[in-house]
């Protein structure tokens, strides 16, 4: 609950003198959704501690890109420089970001839904939502360069690469794999322990 106020406040935050607010609006939208259906389900089926965690980080992500708009964030400049390169790659973080977070909330619905057997085609199902929530937010952003013409250039942050759409998306994709690599364990043994508490008979 601290960690949602402190969301809250942040987006406030980032939002007060924003580089271009239009552009803000559609990059912190996915925060707006996210947190109210945080609060509605945190009762009947509370996330483990460490899919919290992600989503809070992915969630600093999200409004920091939509406060400078994502080509323009400082630390991206900053690794950019680091790393010999000649685009701010802070957009590269949000989609790895993008594949990270969602593979943990697509692996612990699928396995408390009981809905996928054995860990190889858990790992695959993963996958596949990632990459189909990669691609419908490519589509998102089509539309939205269609609607609003020039407009849109803040918001697609393509910097002129003609090979943005499927660079975003395989960052996606090394997000979601870095995900189930690192922290499988981590989220099974949480998971377990939410399992046990929901199986213990509630005090008389």
């Amino acid at each position: 609950m601290i960690a949602s106020i402190v969301l809250v406040v942040l987006l406030a935050l980032s939002g007060a003198q924003p580089y271009d607010r239009p552009t803000w609006a559609l990059e912190v939208f996915p925060v707006v959704v996210a947190l109210p259906l945080l609060w509605a389900t945190y009762r009947r089926f509370p996330l483990t501690t460490l899919l919290y965690g992600c989503i809070f980080l992915h969630a600093l992500v999200l409004m920091l890109g939509a406060m400078y708009t994502y080509a323009r964030v400082p630390l991206g400049f900053d690794l950019a420089e680091l790393l010999g390169l000649t685009r701010n790659p802070y957009d590269k973080i949000g989609h790895f970001f993008q594949g990270f977070v969602p593979a943990l909330v697509a692996r612990e619905i699928l396995l408390r839904g009981h809905f996928v057997h054995g860990k190889k085609m858990l790992a695959f199902m993963v996958v596949c939502v990632v990459l189909a929530i990669s691609a419908t937010y490519e589509f998102i952003e089509w539309g939205v360069a269609l609607a609003l013409g020039q407009g849109a250039d803040e918001f697609l942050g393509t910097q002129g690469d003609p090979w943005d759409t499927q660079s975003d998306m395989f960052f996606a994709l090394i997000g979601a794999v870095t995900a189930l690599l690192l922290l499988s364990r981590v989220q099974d043994r949480q998971i377990q322990r939410i399992a046990g508490d929901e199986a213990a008979p509630s005090p008389a």
